[in-house]
């Protein structure tokens, strides 16, 4: 995109401005993926914060291939997985983050959607880690299967595949949870 090229450019010549945008761009899309990998608001804030203060240190050094938010996107991933590997999960299931939006629903429509997320969210957190990151860096993220393939150093028939089974998975998951 040609705007944050722009950012890029700009960000690279020493401009504060240019990442304080970059972040209002891309925090909510990053916060929501870290989030869904996760299951941990404070660990996904912690990421995306940790992701901008590694930007921010690589100044003039920043060389993108691709897009910048396949970049950012790729980097939360990573982090979360670094992240997770590192410190000890938090399962609290009340702690979620709060990524909303104003709804002109109606409080019983809302209240079913909530119910929904919250039963979607459960069955991603059932899938295996691998699945669950390829779906939703398919779905939530916008990747291509080969963009998740580079960034997870797999083949894009391994990305395929986690893909397919996380999604047959989460529908057996969610189609279970229909019939009780």
């Amino acid at each position: 995109m040609l705007e944050d090229r722009l950012l890029i450019w700009k960000f690279k010549h020493g401009s504060e401005d240019a990442l304080r945008c970059m972040y209002e761009k891309y925090k909510n899309d990053l916060l929501a993926l870290a989030v869904s990998l996760s299951n941990d608001a404070i660990l996904s804030e912690d990421a995306v914060h940790d992701v901008f203060v590694s930007v921010a240190k690589m100044g003039a050094r920043l060389e993108l291939r691709g897009s910048l938010k396949s970049y950012l996107l790729t980097c939360i991933s990573n982090r979360i997985r670094s992240l997770k590997g590192t410190a000890k999960r938090r399962e609290n299931e009340h702690e979620k983050a709060d990524i909303s939006r104003p709804d002109s629903r109606r409080p019983d429509e809302l209240a079913m959607s909530v119910e929904e997320l919250h039963r979607v969210g459960d069955a991603l957190m059932q899938l295996p880690y691998e699945q669950r990151e390829a779906v939703l860096l398919r779905l939530h993220g916008g990747l291509t299967f080969r963009e998740i393939a580079s960034m997870q150093d797999i083949s894009t028939g391994a990305v395929q595949a986690r893909y397919r089974y996380g999604l047959r998975k989460l529908r057996s998951i969610l189609n279970s949870k229909v019939q009780e």
